[in-house]
């Protein structure tokens, strides 16, 4: 699993188990929320919310931690 551009987490490896994916979509729908409030509250489009967060999460990731390039490559910070 690895912090993506757009706000939300990610599958690294293809073929991860069916945990792994329900974890990510917990993780998805619960960040969606939260952005969801944080933009009605600011009276801010949703993207830009996903957007700020995202870079937020890739800059905190620590080394080592996989993080998703803007043209969808996953590396190892």
């Amino acid at each position: 699993v690895g912090e993506q551009p757009n706000g939300y987490v990610g599958v690294v490896q293809p073929g991860a188990s069916a945990d792994v994916h329900a974890l990510v979509n917990d993780v998805n729908q619960k960040r969606r929320q939260m952005y969801t409030e944080i933009a009605q509250r600011n009276a801010t489009p949703l993207e830009a919310v996903e957007m700020l967060a995202g870079k937020t999460a890739i800059d905190n990731t620590k080394p080592g931690n996989f993080v998703q390039r803007p043209s969808g490559q996953w590396v190892k910070k």
